[in-house]
């Protein structure tokens, strides 16, 4: 796939030793792309390895083993750790929690005694979203404390530990909080919709507000990660600090959903659900899927509790703190991404000759 030429900085020159932890999901294989383009030297963690690059080192591990990060880390001069488990359903708390918890603490334990001097951590906007609106929210912006999903949990608790070990044994931290990643080789967000589109069940919209959100391009969110690498060092601002990164255009859930649909021949949603009975059907559908199926996991079927009250609420950021510190710019702007994402999609449903 094609990205937009990324300009190179003198700071970004200098070739490192980097870790990207979950390197080969959708943002993980961007960040790593990027990295080796620019002359790093790059290794991939991740629980599903397929290489794609012959310039990289990829390691098949678990984040829940402690020993294998500490053996992964060791030597390492940047660790990314983008490695969670995204489950937006009520069910395998225990699993969701080893995972974005426990696999944090791993790689915070192990860049500690390695030695490493820069950790960034992909966090999430979810982190101060409680279930109620919020607008052009910024970074002042308190914890939640009360969380629709563990996901949103064990990810705020998982930033603040990361945050606070900051100067720490020679390692610095900085978190970036990404909103609704989206592009081409998306592997989730935008499938889900294409899928239920196809299957002819993506015929109700939730709710009949035009509620605002975020949707981030996700190289813009690697131009914000790298420039916080290339920026996290003892004394600078960016140190111990966690960052919005979107595109900062916010349009409704369902205007991003026609967007997608239109192009590619899918009629939208032409009918309203209530948003009360959308998620009391959402918590009938995750009960069964908890109780009866064991729950299941990066299984899109139908919304879940949490992304109801996502669609039926405004959530979306302000990044100029990242503007401030990181020099962060979204290069590719909605209109672009949207795009670009419809012809990865178009080309990649065309039969092969």
């Amino acid at each position: 796939m094609v990205y937009p030429p990324r300009p190179v900085t003198a700071s970004s020159t200098a070739p490192r030793a980097a870790l990207v932890t979950g390197g080969c999901g959708f943002l993980g294989r961007a960040l790593v792309d990027a990295l080796a383009e620019r002359g790093d030297s790059v290794t991939v963690l991740d629980h599903q390895v397929t290489p794609w690059r012959s310039d990289v080192q990829f390691v098949r591990a678990d984040v829940r083993d402690p020993k294998v990060i500490d053996d992964a880390v060791a030597g390492q001069d940047v660790v990314i750790h983008n490695a969670s488990l995204v489950h937006t359903k009520g069910s395998r708390v225990d699993l969701v929690r080893e995972v974005n918890l426990g696999g944090t603490r791993n790689v915070l334990g192990a860049c500690q005694r390695g030695q490493v001097s820069r950790l960034i951590y992909v966090s999430s906007a979810s982190v101060v979203y409680e279930g109620a609106d919020i607008e052009n929210g910024d970074e002042t912006l308190p914890y939640a404390r009360t969380f629709p999903t563990t996901y949103a949990e064990t990810k705020r608790i998982a930033e603040e530990e990361v945050l606070s070990a900051s100067g720490q044994h020679g390692v610095q931290t900085c978190a970036v909080r990404p909103h609704l990643i989206f592009g081409p080789a998306d592997t989730r967000f935008v499938p889900a919709i294409l899928g239920r589109a196809r299957e002819g069940k993506l015929k109700f919209k939730v709710g009949r507000g035009d509620w605002l959100s975020d949707f981030t391009y996700v190289t813009n969110i690697v131009d914000a990660i790298l420039s916080a690498a290339d920026r996290l060092t003892p004394g600078s601002p960016v140190a111990g600090q966690a960052y919005f990164i979107t595109n900062g255009e916010p349009i409704s859930f369902w205007e991003f959903v026609r967007r997608i649909l239109g192009p590619l021949g899918f009629p939208p949603p032409r009918f309203a659900l209530p948003a009360g009975l959308a998620y009391a059907a959402a918590a009938v559908r995750e009960t069964f899927d908890t109780y009866v199926r064991g729950g299941t996991l990066h299984a899109e079927e139908g919304l879940s509790r949490f992304a109801v009250r996502y669609i039926t609420t405004h959530h979306y950021y302000s990044h100029a703190k990242a503007t401030r510190d990181l020099d962060y710019h979204p290069r590719v702007r909605l209109a672009e991404g949207i795009e670009r994402t419809v012809e990865y999609f178009r080309d990649a449903a065309q039969p092969k000759p």
